[in-house]
């Protein structure tokens, strides 16, 4: 099965429900007035794409009608699809590895997938020809090392570990020497993912980030956001309190095989203008591709 066959499937619950939502509107179609637009725009705010958003799209969606004298149902359908990808295109979701190495730091709160969507990317990488090594600095959590490590063998990257509680700065400092030795060409840093406490957290960060500046100044570097695509709307909010922490780079979102809440990744970009990266659509290693707006839109539309 190809990654966009997988998309579909995996896309699936979230497409019955946006399709059904649309369909709905559309089942006792007669013409293209306010109301049909009114009942889109309810449509998609119960799709998960967030009422702030579904404003925006029908706003646009309603000015385009007038503009192009839009008459027919095929038409407003083509139409609304492309307003949701000019949101979505927000910039590349190629990760910017464009140093040797680059370093890309994951963060996120517990229980999102971040230690399975760090293995999975590490094996993206590894596959597309790069060596990885793999900073296992998130050592407050019980078992957090050893399931990264667990990761780190599929993935077939090098893990760098120290016991738990040792400061997470101290093993990212170890993981870059050995990248340097190793003449590695990305170094991914699992980060602690304790929301409740932003000063730690922040402090946390912020540490990371000064030895990384500090040690390979020239490096690219991404900080990727792990969500939860189940979490719908609280995925949102999620965005909004690490961005107060750190600034991040891309998204990837995880477990939208489980939900049909998979429509707040419109929301999420729209109101954070952040790129999404990576997307999960199951629990294999393989199951996680680069994000790809057009295929996602089709996938559910």
């Amino acid at each position: 099965m190809g990654f966009f066959d997988k998309l579909k499937s995996g896309l699936g619950k979230t497409k019955q429900s946006i399709n059904d939502k649309i369909n709905d509107v559309f089942a006792n179609f007669r013409k293209v007035d306010e109301e049909l637009l009114e009942e889109l725009e309810e449509a998609l705010i119960m799709s998960d794409i967030g009422a702030q958003t579904s404003i925006k799209i029908i706003g646009e969606l309603r000015n385009r009608i007038k503009k192009e004298k839009i008459e027919d149902e095929d038409a407003v359908r083509k139409a609304l699809r492309e307003e949701m990808a000019k949101l979505l295109d927000v910039g590349d979701a190629n990760l910017k590895l464009d140093t040797t190495p680059s370093v890309i730091l994951v963060v996120g709160v517990n229980g999102v997938g971040k230690t399975t969507s760090i293995g999975k990317i590490a094996n993206n990488l590894r596959k597309s020809g790069k060596k990885v090594v793999i900073a296992a600095a998130d050592t407050f959590r019980a078992a957090a090392v050893e399931q990264i490590e667990i990761w780190a063998d599929r993935a077939e990257c090098e893990l760098v570990k120290r016991p738990e509680g040792t400061d997470p700065a101290s093993v990212v400092f170890d993981a870059i020497q050995i990248v340097k030795e190793r003449q590695a060409d990305v170094l991914i840093c699992d980060t602690a993912g304790r929301l409740h406490n932003k000063k730690n957290l922040m402090d946390e960060l912020g540490k990371i980030n000064k030895v990384i500046s500090k040690e390979l100044p020239e490096s690219s570097k991404e900080v990727l956001l792990v969500l939860d695509g189940t979490t719908g709307q609280n995925a949102i909010m999620q965005v909004k309190a690490f961005k107060e922490t750190t600034d991040i780079t891309g998204i990837v979102l995880t477990k939208l095989d489980g939900t049909a809440k998979g429509g707040v990744v419109i929301g999420i970009v729209d109101e954070n203008k952040i790129p999404v990266k990576y997307i999960g659509v199951g629990e294999q290693i393989d199951d996680m591709e680069v994000f790809n707006s057009e295929h996602f839109l089709e996938a559910i539309i």
